[in-house]
């Protein structure tokens, strides 16, 4: 039977159990987010301290991601999920015992959030290399997009169980399941067929190695052009997930159930702008989408961050989260069809360091600054930051598009060699 053009890449069999698996998986992880958020609030109330803990979590990404690159590049990438992914379930796991013992405190959970971010750190650009091993690179643009609408639906799902579960049982639980859902995702890691990994044995020293990833992003303007610009978005604007606590309690007076619907709110757009993005055919045009859809994530940022009122908050952030989601998708695209191939895990750490690794110092900044000016002009200056730097990039992207050209026509010249 032949699939829909926007589900192509589920016609491959490693790219089904690697979906299936992650769908299940990732309700698990935007429990615990949403959890893990609340049970700090709860603890502390403090807005500081909600930055601070997206700051460890993050951070890591931002440090490792470069040796990570190594990693993907000179290691099978399967067997690097693998092991990413069973970490994950064993710190998890560690989380729930804690709480559900009643013997958590402030320190574990910033430990636990400091060691998980490290096993981000280098599960992030070994699953993106990983993607054109499973489905090739005729394929890899809806493979990503799918991969996107796979993350995004969990986003509305796992808020929406959290704030329930939060709000009748208790954080714990949400760590727990999330925990047993990483069975799942090791369950289609495992039944994979993937041929035998052939080991490269690369001349140079593994920092020649890292500085040759470096040097391919910033001597091409069209990539170090958009993941700067990613890198600047991820800054300013996306910490404002970190603040939802404090506008589902203080500002909409609606507590655990109120943020889970704002995160799944969020959720709901960025799943729309995924499957946009999977039903796209080719590249032409991505350029602009990222750069009107930065521009229109800022707007909404801006309009939700002066609402007052529950159910238009909710609705504001459906665009916020479309937005986000074309600019985050667009990008990846635009990146993974642009790299070669013996250097794809290592700019894919580039880019997982302005993707995750901004992000935290941006979430210690929201936090301080919502403690002096409060979450809503907090994130109504990322917004205005967001669209400031769209404009920029808009300026220079005729520039950036000559480039981009060049570099998915070497691509393809590559691929058709090999």
């Amino acid at each position: 039977m032949k699939l829909p053009v926007t589900l192509r890449a589920l016609q491959y069999r490693n790219f089904q159990l690697f979906f299936s698996g992650q769908l299940i998986s990732l309700i698990g992880t935007w429990m615990q987010n949403v959890a893990q958020a609340w049970l700090i609030y709860r603890m502390t109330g403090s807005s500081v301290l909600l930055g601070a803990i997206g700051f460890a979590s993050q951070i890591p990404s931002f440090i490792f991601s470069p040796v990570a690159g190594i990693v993907a590049d000179r290691y099978s990438r399967h067997r690097v999920v693998i092991a990413t992914q069973t970490a994950s379930m064993l710190l998890a796991l560690a989380l729930a015992v804690l709480v559900l013992g009643h013997t958590v405190k402030i320190e574990h959970i910033f430990v636990l959030a400091i060691l998980l971010g490290v096993v981000n750190a280098f599960d992030i650009p070994a699953r993106q290399a990983f993607m054109v091993e499973m489905v090739g690179r005729g394929d890899l643009m809806n493979a990503i997009a799918l991969n996107s609408s796979m993350f995004n639906a969990s986003r509305v799902v796992g808020p929406a169980i959290a704030g329930i579960l939060v709000a009748s049982i208790g954080e714990g639980w949400c760590f727990f399941a999330n925990a047993v859902s990483y069975i799942a995702v090791l369950a289609g890691l495992f039944l994979m067929k993937l041929p035998p990994h052939t080991r490269e044995t690369p001349e140079g020293s593994p920092i020649g190695h890292i500085v040759e990833g470096f040097r391919f992003v910033l001597g091409n303007t069209t990539v170090h052009a958009i993941l700067a610009l990613l890198g600047v978005v991820s800054l300013t604007a996306m910490p404002y997930t970190v603040l939802m606590p404090i506008f589902a309690d203080r500002i909409l007076h609606g507590g655990a159930r109120a943020l889970g619907t704002l995160m799944g709110a969020t959720g709901i757009g960025a799943l729309a702008g995924a499957l946009v993005m999977a039903s796209r055919q080719h590249l032409k045009g991505l350029g602009v989408w990222v750069a009107v859809s930065a521009t229109a994530f800022g707007a909404s940022l801006i309009a939700f961050s002066f609402s007052h009122v529950y159910w238009l908050s909710v609705l504001l952030l459906v665009p916020a989260g479309f937005f986000m989601m074309i600019e985050m998708g667009s990008t990846n695209t635009l990146i993974q069809s642009m790299v070669p191939d013996r250097l794809r895990g290592r700019v894919m750490a580039v880019y997982t360091m302005m993707f995750m690794g901004m992000g935290p110092i941006g979430s210690l900044i929201a936090g301080g600054a919502a403690d002096r000016v409060g979450a809503p002009w907090t994130v109504a200056a990322g917004g205005l930051f967001c669209m400031a730097s769209a404009g920029i990039f808009t300026f220079f992207l005729p520039r950036v598009r000559v480039q981009a050209r060049r570099l998915i026509l070497e691509q393809h010249v590559e691929l058709a060699r090999d």
